[in-house]
């Protein structure tokens, strides 16, 4: 018998490119029909066939404090009271702003924007104007949203060179794009080595999270501020999926190292529509009405989702014991799964993001993460799904956890994945 959510895609692939509003969702890679949700609470999410689910997606990343937070749900409803959008200035940007100082001194300065996306682009345009130069360098695997400048992929020659890694973009739109491995300091030298006095700016996910968790090796983000330093670029850190999930600070307050930029998204708007960029003033200052650099948006500074991130931030502050229960719920599915799949698959965790992935070898790069076997993924995600855990439909996503995560349920979880392995290992 065909299921709500089945008649539901059938519909939307009529309306809806895909049947879904961005891709991952639309169960691709694991040859399964997305469950449409029809509502959330804590770590819980309903989907329209009444299926109750433990979410490890979390929206993908905003949900640090579960679904449906109370406090921030209150506040929510309060705002809106007041209307939805104004298209003026209002006190709780200036106190949005204030609270992203406070928890990221790097961010002297910081101008909301409507998503991740908008806050990479626009953080790359000021680092252009500010330095007065065209070039920047990302890293293979690292995601910054789909501005055309960023949607790139190493070509044949991958230290000079760069494609589209999306048909619509002109190759003249990535052409100042340089690709560099990620982990990998001697492609960054050779690539200023290659470009002296040209490159605005190294732009980095600090933890690369977006083809599945990548940490970072002991001292490449150091190495990047230094190489950027030395050759008068700035550092942009994107920090939309680890900013204020690391720990307050971002991940720049995890490891102690203050970028020239930071970009922000996700857990910065409470789970409301939202992205900001910042760094230091006299960098920010470029930015119009004061400097040169244009960039406006009419739903900037939203009065719903500045009040669902203040309120969002304010608990964080408030409770600084919620990084350390994130950091253990991790750690514990972490090691059941090492403990369970008997060396068959890489585990990589920091704080509240975590991965599995199908290779029995270290991954460290997007290299090493695309050799994990997608199948395995995919047999290893039907089964979670059905046993009610809900994780990323896709080999190359992150794990989230959150506050709301209760003791029962990661030991359910944990029974699952010793289940799972239990016959993957047979």
């Amino acid at each position: 018998m065909e299921t709500r959510s089945e008649q539901l895609f059938e519909v939307a692939k009529k309306y809806i490119p895909g049947g879904v509003n961005s891709p991952v969702r639309a169960f691709g890679p694991v040859g399964r029909t997305p469950r449409f949700i029809l509502s959330a609470r804590g770590d819980r999410i309903i989907d329209v066939d009444g299926n109750e689910m433990i979410d490890y997606i979390c929206s993908w990343g905003p949900g640090i404090l579960g679904h449906t937070h109370p406090r921030v749900i209150q506040k929510v409803q309060e705002a809106c009271e007041d209307g939805l959008t104004y298209g003026a200035p209002t006190e709780k940007e200036v106190q949005l702003a204030e609270l992203i100082v406070q928890l990221m001194p790097g961010m002297e300065m910081s101008r909301l924007v409507s998503s991740g996306t908008e806050a990479v682009m626009s953080a790359v345009r000021v680092a252009r104007g500010y330095t007065k130069r065209d070039k920047i360098i990302k890293f293979k695997g690292c995601y910054h949203g789909h501005s055309d400048g960023l949607l790139v992929k190493a070509g044949s020659a991958a230290l000079t060179t760069s494609v589209p890694d999306s048909a619509g973009v002109p190759e003249d739109y990535t052409k100042n794009t340089l690709v560099a491995q990620y982990n990998d300091r001697t492609s960054v030298e050779e690539l200023f080595a290659a470009n002296p006095e040209q490159i605005a700016a190294v732009i980095v996910e600090p933890v690369a999270a977006n083809m599945g968790v990548v940490l970072p090796q002991k001292g490449f983000l150091e190495f990047l501020r230094e190489i950027t330093e030395r050759f008068g670029s700035l550092l942009i850190f994107d920090e939309v999926i680890t900013g204020f999930r690391l720990a307050l600070g971002g991940a720049q307050g995890y490891y102690g190292i203050t970028p020239d930029l930071t970009t922000l998204g996700k857990i910065v708007g409470g789970g409301m529509p939202i992205g900001a960029y910042g760094g230091r003033k006299e960098i920010m200052e470029m930015v119009s009405p004061v400097g040169p650099v244009y960039q406006a948006g009419t739903l900037s500074g939203n009065p719903i989702a500045t009040t669902a991130g203040i309120e969002t931030l304010t608990i964080l502050k408030e409770d600084p014991g919620i990084y350390e229960r994130l950091e253990q719920k991790a750690v514990r599915i972490a090691e059941t799964i090492k403990e369970a799949a008997g060396g068959m698959v890489c585990v990589n965790q920091i704080g509240s993001l975590l991965s599995i992935f199908f290779n029995d070898k270290a991954v460290t790069d997007h290299e090493s993460a695309t050799a994990s076997h997608t199948g395995k993924y995919a047999e290893y995600f039907s089964y979670l799904l059905d046993a009610g855990i809900y994780v990323a439909p896709s080999q190359f996503e992150a794990m989230f956890l959150s506050d709301a995560h209760t003791e029962e349920d990661i030991s359910y979880t944990c029974q699952k994945m010793k289940e799972y392995f239990r016959e993957f290992n047979s």
